[in-house]
């Protein structure tokens, strides 16, 4: 007989992000932020404070949304997932661009599908590519149908 293991001994879920390598961190982040209807995290309150201890130069920030954002990697998280109040940092779904100096040369390996609402996937498509993202490929198989697309730097997501 298998025992049902007891939830209060079980581990917690792990915190995770999705990092995203980019070139264009703080424009990555004004894309996904619209296409997924996310905040872009301010940073402001942690980065001062990290500038004042001596602890970040000032040549690692940038201004960004009239607020100091660190220079390679700004975050969007969703508007309804808890936030840490004194470095802006999201505690839920989040996405986080980072700066690398190589370009993307090959397709993804991992990448996001969104889901429109029944009946709006053209919509959605277009309201993307007014965002900035192109149609690589419409896919239509017995398992279903989506739209193949890449965002501003060419990292590929598909539109249910």
């Amino acid at each position: 007989m298998t025992q049902t293991p007891d939830p209060a001994s079980a581990p917690a879920p792990l915190h995770w992000k999705l990092v995203i390598d980019c070139a264009h961190p703080q424009s990555q982040a004004d894309f996904w932020a619209a296409a997924l209807h996310y905040e872009v995290e301010d940073n402001n309150a942690l980065i001062e404070r990290l500038l004042e201890l001596g602890a970040l130069p000032r040549e690692a920030t940038v201004e960004f949304h009239a607020r100091l954002a660190f220079r390679d990697l700004v975050a969007v998280r969703h508007p309804g997932d808890p936030y840490d109040q004194d470095s802006g940092t999201g505690l839920g779904r989040r996405l986080l661009f980072q700066r690398v100096p190589e370009e993307k040369t090959v397709k993804n390996r991992l990448h996001l599908d969104l889901h429109a609402p029944e009946g709006q996937r053209e919509a959605e498509v277009e309201r993307l590519r007014k965002l900035g993202a192109s149609v690589l490929r419409e896919v239509k198989e017995p398992s279903g149908q989506w739209v193949v697309m890449a965002d501003p730097e060419g990292n590929e997501f598909c539109v249910q």
